[in-house]
């Protein structure tokens, strides 16, 4: 396997600084609009990278839920890896790998809870299941094998029987609330288009990053 002329020229375009908004999370959704549109399978998938509390690095795909002008908001089992790795470091990076448009949207900021009653409102318009599924797996713990989760799952099928499913205590959410948004497009020879919006405070100032 010859990996070391497996390469494409990205040449679907370029980003000048005249095509910014004002804030990254106008420009966030623009780009978001346009992934959909353009047919990208799971705009919305995100990697999002941890360290632990000795600084081993992580990074795993997860959901994006929601953004606004405060953040980015996905929602785990607070007992995962990730979980006990926001909570010795709350410092996250998420990237969103939009490579059908030649493009990637980098952020890194700061992992804050979500409050509980947010969390009870998002989990309670989820499949069911989706919920049960939060009771049966006790994410990133060792399992003796794909039994061990049938069966949990049944046991919580059972147990929640003609109710509605609550939130487990361990699942929660995140606002990932940004320090910096870097818009990444390909361009021919390598020489890509990386502008960056950095937070001052309250205001946002972007600056060209070299290829």
């Amino acid at each position: 396997m010859d990996l070391a002329t497996a390469r494409e020229e990205y040449s679907r375009g370029g980003l000048s600084e005249a095509d910014l908004a004002p804030d990254p999370v106008v420009m966030f959704e623009r780009w978001y609009v346009e992934a959909r549109t353009a047919g990208v399978r799971e705009p919305n998938a995100m990697v999002v990278s941890t360290t632990d509390s000795d600084g081993a690095p992580s990074s795993r795909f997860v959901l994006l839920k929601s953004f606004d002008a405060d953040g980015f908001v996905f929602y785990t089992n607070q007992a995962s890896r990730k979980g006990r790795a926001l909570a010795a470091d709350p410092r996250i990076a998420l990237l969103f790998p939009w490579h059908d448009l030649e493009r990637q949207v980098r952020v890194e900021g700061t992992a804050v809870p979500l409050p509980r009653a947010e969390v009870a409102a998002y989990f309670a318009q989820r499949p069911r299941g989706s919920q049960l599924g939060a009771w049966a797996s006790h994410q990133s713990e060792v399992v003796a094998g794909r039994g061990e989760l049938d069966e949990a799952y049944a046991a919580a099928e059972a147990r929640f029987a003609g109710q509605d499913v609550p939130v487990p205590g361990d699942w929660g959410g995140y606002r990932v609330v940004p320090t910096s948004v870097e818009f990444w497009q390909g361009r021919i020879g390598r020489m890509h288009d990386r502008l960056v919006y950095v937070r001052n405070r309250d205001a946002w100032t972007t600056h060209r990053l070299a290829p």
